[in-house]
């Protein structure tokens, strides 16, 4: 914006038949921009060279099978140079068209509900966010990630400039910051539903809601600034350039503009509900009513609309009807209110509201600074705003309203539960779909419950600040965990564990196994330096190291304190002697174990928490022997072990315990069975396992680094992009915390595992800022592998 003009109409497309719920700004011509409706159409608007100023429909697309709710656009690439656009509709499904064809290219399905807000960030990701109460991230038609956490549906996403940030807005009051796949941040504030975001820069944002509020955050957490002017919900926001200066749109049938941190101007239209708006490349600003009419208002004269155009429009929003229910214009008593005289007396603000009696009637205005006068806004209809309905119990629970509605006539009636602090369209969405009524009913029912409630004001609830599952607070691990940390191997003594016998002195640094230390890489020496000897690694690392005797005396000196229900007989622990004996050496003679051994480990592996861990070394080992890894990881046991690894492995747990599960489940992968096992737990293990990066312990770190390695090898050659996305998404967030170089390397191989020769994972490790994460260790010095490594996985993705 050049100068604090005001803002005058433009243009009115009358382009749709139904509410446009959906407006973009295309790359895509020049100056064109993308409406979608109720009508089921999304439509390109192209400026045409009229005196009028106006635009001419490009096109008309249409695939949804239901309403069309939101709308965006993705970014010229190579292969669609134009860019391309994408739409959600009420059939759950995305849309994405060309801007040249009336039909979808593909169509994007795993929403279970509407789909109702869309955002696109950089590489062709695209973020979406539904009323099934996840936000979804896709690239490449696929989905990558599904965004868990709110307890509502999700009204509003954004993609921060800052590469593998997302935002998410929900009608359970909160804002969630998002990171590769997981919540790092939950901001509260809104006492009612979030319906729009919009990005400010790399570190803040703005957010609007049901409360007619706006708020202004920082990435950080702050709320650092509260608008108030709107008088109804808030359901859309859009930035100027400036990074500054904002519009808004809402139910109080107006289109706010926002300067330097006040509105400055209230523009009110003939429509009640002003649904979305967005700021052309040129400044201008287009929004979208349920009048089915696109409006543009412009503040540069020349592309004004003609002084009878103008005039037309006054004329029409002069004619407008005003419910006084909606709770825009407070109680009205109409003996109390002054004549036409009082519109001699100047406005105090842009957008202030008058009202006055003229014989029976009572009119509204509205005072424009721009035109220095009082502009009728419609004729005031209805009765006082003051009667609040009390509140109705409807099967056990307190409702500000319930309605009796009739759908067949003679047939019975069904009861509609409501709360004026809910969505009138997710409460009508539910409504039909308990009562197996068609979606077709879907504007009737909401409507009806917008006619039927306005104006009734409720006190703002708490915020719902706390886990949404637990209903606590969230969990940091090892935010309030004093102990010191669980340095070094419980049994050897010894640091960090290094896989296999050790580094071999002669063998030349470049041509050792960077694992190892050994020489399994030998045909390397011939190679170049930028030879990839690091990855895709897809044989799995294995914890083999063992000090039986240690293991052995900790055993029997715990045993000694255990609980009486809990100890071993002599003869159990010679069992348990036997069995590690049995399992130490992968080519021991020793008879195989036995079932009852299996048990006895299995057993004993329940010893109290502060007990267990030499039991976890057993089991460490044993589950690389192939009768082992059957018996504990087959169908019917391997969820049971799962589960159990997973209970030690919670954030709040022990340090030792920690790890030594870990360390099991990277050595189950030494098995067909423990394999099988894991991949089909894959989620659970892998979102679990990435809460223990927080925990300040360099040995948890090697052991998850190891655990997400493995993993990336069983994916490598397989289609599973999903699984893909969780590795980079777990091996990211370690990344932000791990500083130990041994775990740093092996979340590196397993990166470059992952996206190696998959252009899909590439795609996604670069919308997920991979490359900028990464960088600082490609001059890493000692050990020479980190850089090394770096910079190979760099090359993959850049």
């Amino acid at each position: 914006m050049s100068s604090f003009n005001a803002y005058k109409l433009r243009c009115s497309i009358p382009g749709h038949e139904m509410d446009v719920r959906g407006l973009a700004s295309a790359d895509f011509p020049e100056g064109a921009f993308v409406s979608v409706s109720r009508d089921r159409t999304g439509r390109v608007w192209v400026p045409n060279s009229s005196p009028e100023n106006g635009f001419t429909e490009m096109h008309s697309m249409s695939g949804h099978s239901n309403f069309v709710s939101c709308v965006c656009t993705i970014a010229p690439s190579e292969t669609y140079p134009q860019g391309l656009i994408a739409t959600g509709g009420n059939d759950n499904n995305i849309c994405v068209f060309t801007l040249d064809q009336s039909q979808p290219i593909f169509t994007l399905t795993g929403h279970k509900n509407t789909v109702c807000t869309l955002s696109s960030g950089k590489f062709g990701t695209l973020l979406s966010g539904s009323w099934d109460t996840t936000a979804k991230v896709w690239l490449n038609e696929k989905c990558m990630m599904t965004l868990q956490g709110h307890s509502a549906a999700v009204w509003a996403v954004v993609i921060l400039p800052e590469q593998g940030f997302m935002l998410s807005g929900s009608a359970d009051k909160t804002i969630k910051l998002w990171k590769a796949g997981s919540c790092e941040k939950t901001y509260t504030g809104h006492e009612d539903c979030v319906r729009g975001l919009a990005v400010i820069s790399n570190t803040e944002f703005f957010s609007c809601s049901n409360d007619t509020s706006i708020r202004r955050w920082l990435v950080t957490g702050e709320c650092v600034q509260v608008y108030y002017s709107h008088t109804n919900f808030i359901y859309s926001l859009a930035v100027f350039p400036n990074s500054q200066d904002f519009v808004s749109t809402g139910e109080d049938r107006t289109l706010r503009i926002w300067r330097q941190g006040e509105c400055t101007q209230t523009i009110r239209l003939p429509a009640q509900s002003v649904w979305c708006c967005c700021i052309l490349p040129n400044g201008d600003i287009a929004i979208g009513a349920s009048d089915g009419i696109i409006r543009v208002f412009t503040e540069v004269e020349d592309r004004m609309a003609s002084a009878e155009d103008l005039q037309a429009f006054e004329d029409e929003l002069s004619k407008t009807t005003i419910d006084p229910k909606t709770g825009d214009l407070g109680d009205i008593k109409i003996e109390d209110l002054p004549g036409r005289e009082h519109l001699d007396e100047p406005g105090n603000r842009d957008g202030q509201t008058r009202l006055i009696k003229d014989g029976e009637k009572v009119e509204a205005y509205q005072w424009s600074v721009s035109d220095d006068r009082w502009m009728k806004i419609g004729d005031v209809v209805g009765g006082s705003n003051q009667q609040i309905s009390k509140s109705v119990v409807y099967e056990g629970k307190e409702y500000d309203y319930v309605f009796t509605i009739d759908v067949n006539e003679g047939g019975p009636s069904m009861k509609l539960p409501y709360n004026v602090a809910e969505d009138p369209w997710l409460t009508a969405h539910n409504f039909l779909q308990k009562n197996d009524l068609s979606v077709m009913f879907l504007d009737q029912v909401a409507n009806f419950i917008i006619e039927n409630t306005k104006g009734h004001v409720v006190g703002p609830e708490q915020p719902a600040g706390g886990d949404p599952f637990t209903g606590g607070a969230r969990y940091i691990p090892g935010a309030s965990d004093e102990r010191s940390g669980f340095g070094a191997d419980p049994f050897t003594g010894s640091g960090r564990y290094i896989p296999g016998s050790g580094p071999n002195p002669s063998a030349p640094a470049r041509v050792a196994d960077p694992f190892t230390g050994g020489g399994a890489y030998s045909s390397a020496a011939l190679r170049q330096t930028a030879t990839n000897i690091y990855f895709p690694k897809t044989d799995g690392l294995t914890f083999e190291q063992v000090n039986s005797s240690q293991i052995i005396a900790k055993i029997k000196e715990l045993n000694g304190s255990a609980p009486q229900e809990h100890k071993l007989s002599q003869e159990l622990l010679e069992s348990l002697v036997r069995l590690l004996v049995s399992v130490s050496e992968p080519n021991s003679s020793e008879s195989p174990p036995t079932i009852q051994e299996i048990n006895l480990l299995w057993k004993a592996s329940h010893w109290p928490e502060d007990i267990v861990f030499p039991v976890l070394d057993i089991m460490r080992l044993a589950v690389r022997h192939p009768q082992v890894n059957e018996s504990l990881c087959g169908e019917a046991e391997g969820v049971q072990l799962c589960n159990h690894l997973l209970s030690l492995m919670s954030p709040e747990g022990r340090p030792a315990n920690q790890m030594l599960a870990l360390r099991t489940l990277c050595n189950c992968f030494s098995g067909s069975h423990g394999r099988a096992l894991l991949l089909a737990q894959r989620e659970t293990v892998l979102s679990r396992a990435a809460d223990l990066a927080n925990i300040c312990n360099k040995n948890i770190h090697i052991a998850l680094a190891t655990l997400v390695l493995n993993y990336a090898g069983c994916l490598h050659s397989q289609p599973d992009l999903e699984a893909k996305a969780q590795c980079l998404s777990v091996a990211s967030r370690a990344l932000e915390t791990v500083q130990d170089k041994e775990a740093v390397f092996r979340l590196l191989v397993a990166l470059g595992t992952t996206v190696a020769s998959d252009q899909t994972a590439q795609d996604l490790a670069r919308s997920l800022g991979v490359n900028s994460q990464i960088s600082k260790y490609s001059s890493v010095s000692d050990p020479s592998k980190v850089a090394e490594c770096c910079q190979l996985v760099l090359k993959e993705i850049q």
